[in-house]
């Protein structure tokens, strides 16, 4: 099953149809992002079916997402300018914040505006093809998709400070070294990782997956005893619930595999 709208489609994966591959479709254009394409994925996101646990997005062709469009950059006043920049904000934490676990698989350019995509996924598996840059600052603009907040989490100011004065370009082992990606696989090989990482979560219970992409970030920006009190909260909530009971008892019944060394 699957369904296209502006330059993306959404195809249904599993026995179940409970992971969602989202595929960027614009590869003559490096899949760059358009208005259009941004807002697309934004009612993707918003818009996933009820039997989706976790979702995959994807970049059709050579590469991931070459950043944005400058073709469709317009002239904009102030007021204009943070508008459009909201758009982008709504649309990315639909990635971030929406309903489950979001895998990015990244391959040839991850650049500018796709990596401020890649960095609103929770985890980002890149194969040996992976390049990563933020060219804004040589170009006389600003991130303006929510980088100067995410990126900087995944690998801090310095080195994003560095990237934009100086254009500097990371390749795919860099890049796993600092955090950019928490896998890396050999050529071609991403998406086959990221889905089943995805088939993976998919299997978690719903709840405690909700936790960790919602709460568990904002527990991070909170003061200590802030942070204590909500996991405490958090953690008897998700406890609380009949399939988490269930499978305690499944592993208190020896009915659930131990973990193994990997």
């Amino acid at each position: 099953m699957a369904s296209k709208k502006q330059d993306l489609t959404v195809e249904l994966r599993g026995k179940k149809k409970e992971v969602a591959l989202v595929r960027l479709t614009r590869p003559a254009k490096r899949n760059a992002l358009s208005d259009g394409l941004i807002y697309a994925l934004r009612d993707a996101f918003q818009n996933l079916p009820a039997s989706v646990r976790a979702a995959v997005i994807d970049g059709e062709g050579e590469h991931f997402c070459a950043g944005l469009d400058l073709s469709e950059l317009k002239e904009r006043d102030a007021g204009q300018g943070v508008f459009h920049s909201r758009t982008w904000h709504t649309a990315l934490d639909a990635v971030q914040y929406g309903p489950v676990p979001v895998i990015a698989a990244l391959h040839g350019a991850v650049v500018g505006g796709g990596l401020e995509l890649a960095s609103s996924a929770h985890i980002r598996v890149a194969d040996a093809t992976t390049f990563y840059a933020l060219p804004e600052g040589t170009r006389g603009i600003f991130v303006g998709g929510g980088g100067s907040v995410r990126i900087p989490k995944l690998i801090g100011v310095a080195r994003m400070t560095d990237m934009m004065l100086t254009g500097r370009v990371y390749n795919a082992e860099d890049g796993e070294r600092l955090g950019l990606a928490q896998y890396l696989v050999p050529e071609g090989q991403a998406l086959d990782k990221a889905l089943a990482l995805a088939e993976r979560i998919a299997q978690n219970a719903p709840l405690t997956n909700y936790a960790l992409t919602h709460a568990l970030p904002r527990i991070a920006e909170q003061p200590a005893d802030h942070g204590f009190m909500t996991e405490a909260l958090i953690s008897a909530i998700a406890q609380a619930a009949p399939e988490a009971k269930a499978r305690v008892r499944a592993f208190l019944e020896g009915k659930a595999a131990k973990v193994q060394k990997g």
